[in-house]
Formats: C-alpha cells, structure tokens, sequence
C-alpha cells in the first residue's frame, strides 16, 4: 500500500539561508509524495532590532507569507524536518523557545515514533553546523523520535561532506544557498520521506 507521508518543515532564519534550505527541503519532499507543511518560527526579537539590519528586515518581508509553526504541526506530522542558524555552536533562541512549547505534547507521548532530521546554516565552514545538528537531535531523542540523518549515502552528501544534516555556510553572509547545499538537502528530503513512508507501511 502506498502511504502519503505528512511532513512539517519547521525552521527560524534570520537572513534567509536556513528558509532557503527550508523550501528545498519542501518542494523535494513533496515531490516525492508527502504532503507537507512549511512553517517559520515566531520571531523574538524586538521590531525596531530587526528593521535596523537590512537582511533581517528583508527576510522578515520575504517570508511574511509562511505560516507560523504550531505544537499542532508536529504532532500532526508523520516526519519533522527542523532547520536553525547556529548561536555560537546551538541552537537559535527563535527555535529554541518553540521546542520548549512542545513540552506539553512531549508529555502526553505525542512527539515519539516521529522521523526527525535537521539543517542548519552558519558564517563560516566549522562555525558550529555539527554541534547545532547534534543539539537539534538531542532533543529528537527525549521525544522518542526516530532520527534519520543522510549520512553518507549519496554522492552528494560525500561532496558536502557533512552526514548529520544539511549544513550551509555563508561565507560572512555574502554566499547564498547554492548547488553543493540544494543537492544536500535533496538527499535528506528524499531518504526522510523514504524511511518515514516505510514506517508507516510497516504499522499498517
């Protein structure tokens, strides 16, 4: 039996690469037949600091269309896709408090058996992308998630070089979202939907 898979992408970005990855992730899964929700996290910081920083404010604007992630997203979805800038190695504040309203649905058993994966984008190579997909997974873990990264299963994940996740780096913010981290997260879509469908094939 063929099962459509419900995936939510739920991601924070300031400046637009994480979103970027974010829309790749949900175009490539929907093409693989899941039905899928995109969905921003709420900002926390204050109107007047956003404006004052011209491609914060202009991601802000870019996005304004995309709906905000609710607890409801998650546990509606058969395989989570979690995307945050890194803050200093972590997690971004943004992300963070959303994780923490998950709380109550944690408790009541909601968020296990889920497929969970993450992406992440940072200034420089080693400015923290690893560290930021482990945290994201440490949390996958206390709901009982089932964590699925790419790995090294695809020539392209060989080529980024990164098995946790997709991980772009922006080179200071003057390096948008190209070829090397969209073919990157093609594969994580991909292999998400895959073993996700399979799960639920198997529960039937």
């Amino acid at each position: 039996m063929d099962v459509t898979v419900k995936l939510a992408v739920v991601y924070y970005s300031a400046t637009g690469h994480v979103a970027d990855i974010a829309r790749e992730l949900a175009e490539t899964a929907a093409k693989a037949g899941a039905e899928v929700r995109l969905r921003r996290v709420a900002e926390l910081a204050p109107p007047e600091v956003v404006a004052a920083q011209p491609a914060w404010a202009a991601r802000a604007a870019a996005t304004a269309d995309i709906p905000l992630a609710a607890v409801e997203d998650v546990v509606w979805a058969d395989a989570v896709l979690m995307g945050s800038p890194t803050r200093f190695g972590n997690v971004a504040a943004q992300l963070k408090q959303f994780l923490d309203t998950l709380g109550p649905a944690w408790k009541k058993g909601e968020l296990a058996d889920k497929v969970y994966s993450a992406f992440t984008s940072t200034g420089s190579p080693h400015g923290g992308n690893e560290s930021t997909l482990l945290a994201l997974m440490q949390s996958f873990h206390h709901f009982g998630g089932i964590v699925v990264a790419p790995g090294f299963t695809h020539p392209d994940k060989f080529a980024d070089g990164n098995p946790y996740g997709t991980a772009h780096h922006d080179a200071g913010g003057t390096a948008p979202v190209g070829d090397l981290t969209r073919n990157a997260a093609r594969v994580q879509a991909d292999r998400v939907v895959r073993l996700a469908r399979a799960l639920a094939s198997a529960a039937l």
